[in-house]
């Protein structure tokens, strides 16, 4: 820890002539290698067609770039309104999970239709990879010094630019490495629900659609209750609605829809269990 408390990240990786290549996509695309991977890992478990996940992976991953990105110019409209041409600059950072999340599922809904694959069981298979991704990338917001939390004086604080200080913080050194908390959590998301997939293959669940969708809303319920938390020590801008910073309220109605599901899920499970 005593390495982030000492070190100042810089955003570009190395640079060939005119070319730079930046940490923040570096890390960004080996997240969405090691979540892969681990889909195609979980595809074997389910004995699913690998072939199936290549042909869907170049479909979710566009349109979940293109779905974090709108939702982050909306989150910080004021500043893309007066920099229109930074709308661009993905590298320099700037994707927002919940625009991923939304823009993945939906166009995972519609490929899988017109597949004829069965959605629930591939999107379960894909939740624990999102998770593995967001751990790593979140790495790449450390080297654009973004991502951080309020002041502290912590051995593990990390320090931060002057120029990147928000304002009314200038006076700051070091700030809480929210993106390490995040990562940190993710890490622990992709174990459980790699331990979930386990029991019940182990169990002999994986035809079951309750296990499987169990699986996808328990990723949005973990993930959603950990941003949820993290939002409260994050200082960086972000449009605000009530005083709420607009990433905590959709996390809070995330939570509340995923255990109003869960529910649901367990009710139908029982009344089932009944007509038995």
């Amino acid at each position: 820890m005593n390495f982030l408390h000492t070190f100042n990240p810089q955003p570009i990786l190395f640079t060939f002539g005119p070319i730079s290549i930046h940490w923040y996509g570096f890390f960004i695309t080996l997240g969405i290698v090691a979540g892969f991977l681990a889909t195609l890992k979980l595809a074997k478990w389910h004995k699913v067609d690998k072939g199936k996940i290549f042909d869907l992976f170049l479909y979710v991953i566009i349109f979940s770039i293109i779905g974090a990105r709108i939702f982050y110019v909306l989150y910080n409209p004021l500043y893309f309104w007066q920099n229109p041409i930074d709308i661009f600059k993905i590298w320099q950072g700037g994707l927002a999970i919940h625009g991923g999340l939304t823009f993945g599922f939906l166009i995972l809904w519609r490929q899988t239709k017109r597949m004829g694959v069965k959605f629930w069981k591939l999107a379960s298979a894909i939740v624990p990879g999102i998770a593995l991704g967001q751990a790593i990338g979140r790495w790449g917001n450390y080297f654009n010094q973004e991502v951080f939390g309020q002041p502290t004086y912590l051995p593990w604080g990390i320090p931060i630019d002057l120029w990147n200080r928000p304002v009314g913080y200038e006076i700051f050194e070091f700030f809480h490495p929210a993106f390490l908390y995040e990562s940190i959590g993710s890490l622990a998301i992709f174990g459980l629900l790699m331990l979930g997939h386990w029991w019940i293959i182990k169990r002999g669940f994986q035809s079951s659609v309750y296990s499987l969708r169990l699986i996808v809303v328990s990723y949005l319920l973990l993930y959603s209750t950990l941003r949820f938390f993290l939002e409260f020590i994050r200082i960086d801008e972000m449009l605000v609605i009530s005083e709420v910073r607009i990433t905590q309220l959709i996390s809070g109605v995330v939570i509340v829809g995923c255990l109003a599901y869960i529910i649901h899920l367990f009710r139908r499970r029982l009344d089932l269990n009944k007509s038995v």
